[in-house]
């Protein structure tokens, strides 16, 4: 079951991600989530996170394919699409990646928004569409602008 104390742990593990060798932080995290079900969507997602986070893409997507279709709740269910089209670029999938990415721009806005929009930059880019990716880029910074958001996001929209 996950507790807030269990999420305290998680977050703290998570903090130590620059700080211990990669298998150490791996195995911080593994033994976070086996005290969990082994297939309960969030220990599949953190792991997928753990290793695309430590340079594992390959070995990350089936975990986040796995989690979702497990029915990742939250926010981590975005979390894991953004991921999942993130590895999908690095592996090579960019057609898939974009696919995903576009889906998810359909969804209810969040915090997640900008994340979203800078990994489909990528994934446009890695694609040969680099100017709509300029584009998508502009749009998301453009709110963000002390001055010019009107002009950004208009140059922006010209570029699509």
């Amino acid at each position: 079951m996950i507790t807030t104390e269990w999420e305290e742990r998680l977050a703290e593990a998570w903090a130590r991600l620059d700080d211990l060798p990669e298998p150490e932080f791996l195995m911080l995290i593994e033994k976070l989530v086996e005290e969990l079900a082994p297939d309960h969507p969030v220990a599949l997602f953190e792991r997928a996170c753990a290793l695309d986070s430590t340079g594992h893409s390959d070995l990350a997507v089936p975990l986040y394919e796995r989690a979702l279709e497990r029915g990742l709740p939250g926010i981590r269910r975005r979390r894991a699409a953004i991921q999942l089209a993130s590895s999908l670029r690095n592996v090579g999938d960019v057609p898939r990646s974009i696919a995903i990415l576009e889906q998810e721009r359909e969804a209810p806005s969040d915090e997640l928004d900008d994340a979203l929009a800078a990994v489909y930059a990528l994934s446009l880019t890695a694609g040969g569409r680099e100017r709509e990716a300029v584009a998508v880029a502009l749009t998301a910074l453009a709110p963000h602008l002390p001055r010019y958001q009107r002009s950004t996001a208009n140059y922006a929209r010209l570029l699509r």
